[in-house]
């Protein structure tokens, strides 16, 4: 949002801050985040060493500790998604999920610690708690995006890990007429793994920029396409098992991935500014994506994850090096052929207004209203194929040998039968691992809303030790909603096994990059319409943890004073605010119990719902000491609060079935009989739940940072440390006793609780608000353009790099060691080279991050935390401008993102040599010709 404030540090801003940019070379910036200081967004960007420059200077004025990156020009941040932009900067990691950097860590936090805004204001997410995906914004829209790791008070929608704030173009501060028109072609280097889908894709984008009525409205207007294809060769290990005394898989999953990203996205910003004194703004953006596609490949058992333990399978092992088996042979495995599709579809609306009002020079006003919604469907349909129903012990001719050696970092396999499960005068449609279904499928609905409110009255003074105060008073509520319909997949003849109709049937899928093996390949979406699959519903009492309703209303009242002096020959400046934030949360979901009459679990006719309310005091303070004139030392001092998950939040319930050994029903009689357990860990019922009254995750954070600049502008060093001091943490599942009187006498009838002392003392599992620990770090960034220490015939070629530390110790009491945070790298960084000369641009990137916790979702759709392999992503890009002649605007620009293929994995059991995943998604190629008026 611009701001119209003229007070005296707000005046040496409004240049500096207006102009925070990093190209192509993000460079750490501290923007100062009181409302005074003048506008944060990116008015005019050209080049890549310009942007440094203007990242620079706006650091040097600033209170605040925020890292920034822009775009070179409209519609041109620096890489294919602002995730990997972002990944660039200190102190901030990305993981990659079907190769696009799609969540974002700060500080070793993962997502969920961080919140996002869009020109200022809080969004709702595409997923299923709070962590945002960015891919859900099109990078090309977006014309800035600031981390804020220090907040003030008036930075009413803080994280305790840091804030990202994208911004759009201000038309009325971007000041002039502009047209910018951009085509992209790429092509992904895995090729084409399924036949049905293309390994090219493309990207079309169209800004429109103007001022009417004597530059007092200002127009935006910008639209963008892309259909991006993704490549994914997938294996995975489903555990590793005891072979002779050496750990070897149990169960191997290979698939060959297609898929397509096919996103529209529209955004439109209206800006009046009669006068001075008023300015008032509409933003609309409206994203609608399907990333949709097909896995297909193959399950080989080789082990009792089936858990028959008839089932025949031998192992022999051939090699084995330091507890692990590197080649071995399975026999008697049989193997079930999947054609799996998966697909996501959402839309994204957000409108926000925003009016500020100066009727005297010293004393602003301002009113900010916001709405943001997303609605989502993901679909995971899996169907099966084999030689024979009910598996390999009936049918002979369904076994297979497999070898399978360890290459260094993954296995790889050789099959008895190879090609020829791809032979369909063999293979049926059935079920091969008599799971009692031909095939899956489940629904996953989420609806996220938000609506805000905001309201804030600055007073500025010309003299003394204040600057100027602000105060305010932010209001959001929100309600967040997740649904989930699951169905077995079976065949509608009701016959075991059924060939699959030709007409359906396309080119094999290939498993070559990791086997011999090729599969059938075909649309099972088109056998349900065509009613030769049917679904049976899954009884909804086991899926009830899925199913929830999160609601928060949250009132801030903020007051922050900023100020300016001197201490001896030293020049300060600063802020100091407090926030008081009340939250009233509530949750709503299904139980489910088991009822002993019918022999299983049904869900109860009434909803469980409960909530709770709370106030946090949450101060701040942020001081910046001018050391001298090249030289800064900044202090910030914090309380931040991060909510926690909403999927710990759910009310909903399911009540296990009954301990015999506690309590039970007599089957002649009918008599009730129950027996006080002498392990305290056993009771008559037991089960799990959400947690409705759990508290946000508390922190007290302390900053450092000492800068020095040099190079005229055009360089500098810093150095960073932080500390957070983790007040309350979130950890489940922990065990605890509630009161279950009333389920007792719904199972077992009425008044056998009151009858029974201590029989509706059940033990249940669910997230806790524990004590917390302590997350700490450094942080270096260096920006050195080449003139420094080189000739001026090297001028235009530069470096940037950061390197970040980052240590953690959080110690639950129910915890036999202390837990690792997810998203949290030990170790982390960047290094950027580039070159901008006489039209010329070139740059070469590559960033790092040690091994991780990532946050994957497991065969249920729920949550599932991997330990993942480290990994380096390097990107590289040339490109010319034409400035003269009939091309001239024109860019020419050619990119290589993952140049190297590098794979994202996970491991288990502390060695990266067993690993469970591995994927890789090929290096992608994107050819863009940009014009600009």
């Amino acid at each position: 949002m611009r701001k119209i404030t003229k007070s005296r540090r707000g005046m040496l801003m409004a240049t500096a801050a207006s102009s925070v940019a990093l190209g192509l070379s993000p460079a750490s910036a501290a923007i100062a985040q009181d409302e005074e200081a003048g506008p944060t967004e990116v008015i005019t960007v050209t080049g890549i060493r310009a942007a440094i420059e203007s990242s620079i200077e706006a650091k040097r004025e600033s209170t605040s500790i925020v890292e920034a990156i822009s775009a070179e020009d409209i519609g041109k941040l620096p890489d294919v998604s602002i995730a990997e932009s972002l990944a660039r900067l200190p102190g901030l990691a990305a993981q990659r999920v079907r190769g696009r950097a799609q969540v974002v860590s700060v500080r070793g936090l993962g997502p969920d610690f961080t919140t996002a805004l869009l020109n200022g204001r809080e969004q709702v997410t595409a997923g299923d708690n709070r962590g945002v995906e960015f891919d859900q914004y099109p990078s090309e829209l977006i014309n800035q995006a600031l981390v804020y790791k220090t907040p003030d008070a008036q930075l009413v929608s803080q994280g305790l890990a840091g804030t990202v704030d994208l911004r759009t173009i201000r038309p009325l501060e971007f000041g002039n007429r502009s047209v910018s028109l951009s085509a992209s072609y790429e092509m992904n280097m895995n090729d084409q793994l399924n036949a049905d889908y293309d390994d090219t894709g493309y990207r079309l984008t169209g800004t429109y920029v103007n001022q009417f009525a004597d530059d007092t409205v200002g127009l935006v207007f910008s639209i963008a396409h892309q259909n991006t294809p993704t490549q994914g060769e997938k294996y995975e290990i489903c555990n590793f098992q005891d072979l002779s005394g050496n750990n070897g898989p149990e169960c191997f999953k290979m698939f060959s991935e297609s898929r397509d990203l096919d996103r529209t996205a529209m955004l439109g910003t209206l800006e009046f500014e009669p006068n001075d004194t008023f300015n008032a703004s509409v933003d609309v953006m409206y994203t609608e994506f399907t990333d949709g596609g097909v896995r297909r490949g193959i399950e080989l058992a080789t082990g009792n994850w089936l858990g028959d333990s008839n089932s025949g399978i031998s192992h022999q092992t051939i090699e084995a090096s330091n507890g692990l088996v590197t080649a071995g042979t399975f026999s008697n495995v049989f193997g079930v052929v999947r054609n799996d599709v998966q697909e996501r579809d959402a839309e994204l609306f957000s409108l926000g207004f925003n009016a500020q009002w100066r009727p005297f020079d010293n004393w602003e006003f301002e009113a900010d209203v916001s709405h943001s919604r997303v609605e989502r469907t993901a679909l995971d349909f899996e169907s099966y194929m084999g030689f024979a129903e009910g598996g390999w012990p009936n049918y002979p001719s369904a076994i297979d040998d497999v070898n399978y050696n360890f290459n260094g970092n993954r296995y790889r396999f050789n099959s008895s039968v190879g090609a020829g499960y791809a032979d369909p005068s063999l293979m049926v449609l059935t079920d091969p691992g008599g799971w009692g279904q031909d095939g899956f499928n489940k629904t996953l609905n989420t609806d996220d809303e938000l609506n805000a409110l905001r309201l804030s009255a600055t007073r500025e003074f010309a003299q003394g030790f204040f600057t100027s105060i602000e105060g305010g008073l932010y209001m959001t509520s929100r309600e967040k909603e997740r649904e989930t319909i699951e169905n077995f997949v079976d065949l509608a003849s009701g016959n075991g096994a059924e060939a699959i109709p030709s007409q359906y049937l396309m080119a094999p899928t290939s498993l070559s990059w990791v086997s011999n093996i090729e599969v059938p390949a075909y649309d099972p979406t088109a056998l349900l319409s065509d009613g030769i699959y049917t679904l049976r519903p899954l009884n909804p009492a086991f899926i009830v943890g899925k199913q929830w309703r999160v609601e928060e209303d949250v009132m801030v009242a903020y007051g922050q004073a900023n100020f300016e002096s001197q201490l001896g020959d030293v020049p300060y400046f600063g802020n100091v605010g407090v926030q008081v934030v009340q939250t009233d949360q509530s949750s709503s979901g299904p139980a489910s119990y088991f009822d002993p009459n019918l022999n299983t679990s049904i869900v109860l006719d009434t909803p469980v719902s409960a909530g709770d309310d709370y106030t946090e005091v949450l101060p701040s303070l942020n001081v910046s000491f001018e050391l001298n004139e090249d030289t800064y030392l900044r202090l910030g001092a914090a309380r931040t609060l991060a909510r926690a998950r909403m999927d710990d939040m759910r009310a909903s319930v399911s009540v296990n079935a009954p301990d015999a050994t506690v309590c039970s029903v007599d089957p002649v009689s009918g008599t009730f009989t129950y027996t006080p357990p002498s392990d305290t860990t056993r009771s008559c019922l037991s089960g799990s739940s959400g947690n409705p009254f759990l508290r946000p995750y508390i922190a007290d954070s302390f900053d450092i940072s000492l800068e020095r600049y040099f190079g005229d502008g055009a360089g500098y060093w810093s150095i960073a440390a932080f500390h957070k001091e983790i007040d309350s943490w979130v950890f489940g599942s922990v065990p605890f006793t509630v009161d279950a009187s009333t389920a007792v006498d719904d199972i077992f009838g009425a008044g056998t609780a009151a009858a029974n002392p201590g029989v509706g003392d059940a033990r249940f599992s669910a997230a806790e608000n524990v004590n917390g620990g302590w997350l700490r770090g450094m942080e270096f960034s260096l920006s050195l353009p080449a003139e420094v220490f080189l000739p001026e015939m090297f001028e235009g070629l530069g470096m940037f790099a950061t390197y970040s530390i980052t240590d953690s110790e959080i110690q639950p009491p129910t915890a036999n060691s202390p837990i690792t945070i997810p998203g949290l790298s030990e170790t982390l960084g960047n290094i950027t080279v580039y070159y901008e000369r006489e039209g010329w641009e070139f740059r070469v990137s590559n960033r790092w991050r040690s091994d991780f916790l990532a946050e994957l979702p497991d065969f249920t759709g729920q949550p599932d935390f991997r330990s993942a392999l480290e990994e380096s992503v390097v990107d590289a890009q040339i490109g010319y401008e034409f400035a003269e002649g009939p091309l001239d605007g024109l860019t020419v620009q050619l990119q290589a993102n993952n140049v190297f293929d590098e794979r994202f994995g996970t491991f288990v059991n502390g060695d990266e040599r067993q690993v469970r995943n591995w994927e890789e998604y090929g290096a992608t190629y994107t050819f863009r010709l940009s014009w600009r008026r």
